[in-house]
């Protein structure tokens, strides 16, 4: 991993190194940190949730090469190809949404090619702080309904022993932020999401059966799609998959911003958008071919390297190695998938409150002024379509609400005049 110069008030920066044990802690926190989400994608499709785990360890290490070691992200089952994936899996089965992951890498690589040609210089016009600030706010707050859901619902209805138990981890975690010192201070989430736990367990929230009954070592039970079929194109998933790729690179973009704005760097320039892209092309392209859905970067990691302040790569990869290994210690990945959704939903509270600050953050340090109409109506624009859940859906293709915002955001920052009007 290239050194790179101190430019943040990391505790840890993108390039330094921890130490052994502080090495497994932090890492054991980031994958902590994504696993529910990365399980409930191929829970909710039909497929392998250990193949997912395993795709999204393999996809990260991917990803991390391609950007030259110089970005701290983490890759996890993507939620905007669910519809598509669920309709493929109810008529054309696993190698349909194989053939669907595939295109979607391949997307990525070729938008990344003319990426590389043409440069990335339109970035700086297409996005400034009045853009990027409102956005990075909505990657945060559109996400708030979900925590809100782990944290409160036992299925479909309103379980107050869920919420109470949300609302303890999260105070856990505040508190362990606040005032834990030392090596402790760096783990507040892997903290909070244990104290948690326990508490679940003394609520009877957790089922330790499935624990009990998983073998210590246990082989993925691997999707190869291209053995057990006859071979043949399937082009509704490709056409139905590829498209919605496009809306991902938008959040992909968006979550760019983010750790632009965390870590101190233009990750834009260096190591440039074309290899962010085809990291994640390439990550998508490989769970295709092992049975995984398409993966994308993560918020909930993102949020573990604002509270934390440790942007180390290198933690990144050995969350990354640990969700290869658990892919095959069928007794972890058991209890890791034991945690109840009140506990990810209180560590989420703050997690995604975490990144909407930043967005807020931007504003302020950008002195963006909001008497101005110009900037008033563009984060207006943006955060109430995106907080709000608007999308534009057209046949199976559908233009998520942080898409959509960010979208609408670019087009009012390029039409609109620096002045209106009827402004002095």
């Amino acid at each position: 991993m290239q050194e790179q110069q101190k430019k943040s008030n990391a505790i840890l920066d993108i390039g330094d190194r921890p130490a052994p044990l502080q090495w497994f802690g932090l890492s054991l926190q980031h994958l902590f940190a994504m696993f529910g989400s990365t399980v409930l994608v191929p829970i909710l499709v039909g497929l392998n949730p250990g193949i997912a785990i395993l795709s999204s360890g393999i996809g990260t290490i991917i990803y991390i090469l391609m950007t030259k070691g110089k970005i701290p992200a983490y890759l996890g089952s993507s939620f905007a190809f669910i519809v598509a994936m669920q309709a493929l899996m109810k008529t054309q089965g696993y190698p349909a949404i194989a053939q669907g992951s595939i295109a979607v890498g391949v997307v990525y690589l070729i938008v990344a090619l003319i990426i590389s040609r043409i440069g990335s210089a339109w970035i700086d016009k297409v996005l400034p702080p009045i853009v990027v600030g409102p956005v990075v706010m909505v990657i945060g707050l559109s996400l708030a309904g979900s925590a809100a859901n782990d944290a409160m619902m036992n299925n479909s209805h309103y379980d107050i022993k869920f919420f109470i138990v949300a609302l303890i981890t999260l105070g856990l975690t505040v508190f362990f932020n606040m005032f834990l010192k030392g090596f402790l201070s760096l783990i507040p989430i892997l903290l909070g999401i244990v104290g948690g736990y326990l508490v679940a367990v003394a609520f009877g929230l957790v089922n330790f059966a499935p624990v009990m009954h998983a073998a210590w070592i246990a082989l993925p039970a691997f999707e190869v799609p291209f053995v057990n079929y006859q071979p043949g194109f399937y082009w509704g998933a490709i056409l139905g998959m590829a498209p919605i790729a496009f809306v991902t690179m938008t959040e992909h973009m968006g979550h760019i911003m983010v750790l632009d704005q965390l870590t101190g760097r233009d990750f834009f320039k260096d190591p440039g958008l074309h290899r962010t892209l085809s990291g994640d092309g390439l990550a998508s392209i490989v769970a295709g071919f092992i049975g995984g859905p398409p993966v994308t970067s993560y918020g909930e990691n993102i949020g573990v390297l604002a509270i934390t302040k440790v942007h180390s790569v290198f933690v990144l990869v050995g969350a990354a190695i640990l969700a290869v290994v658990f892919g095959f210690v069928g007794k972890l990945s058991a209890l890791i998938m034991s945690i109840p959704s009140p506990v990810i939903g209180g560590i989420s509270f703050l997690l995604f409150g975490v990144i909407a600050a930043n967005g807020l953050r931007i504003l302020i340090e950008h002195k963006i002024d909001f008497d101005e109409k110009r900037n008033l109506m563009i984060a207006a624009t943006i955060l109430v379509i995106g907080i709000g859940g608007a999308y534009l859906q057209l046949g199976q293709f559908q233009l998520t609400g942080v898409a959509l915002a960010t979208l609408l955001g670019i087009f009012l920052n390029l039409v609109l005049p620096k002045q209106a009007r009827n402004e002095d």
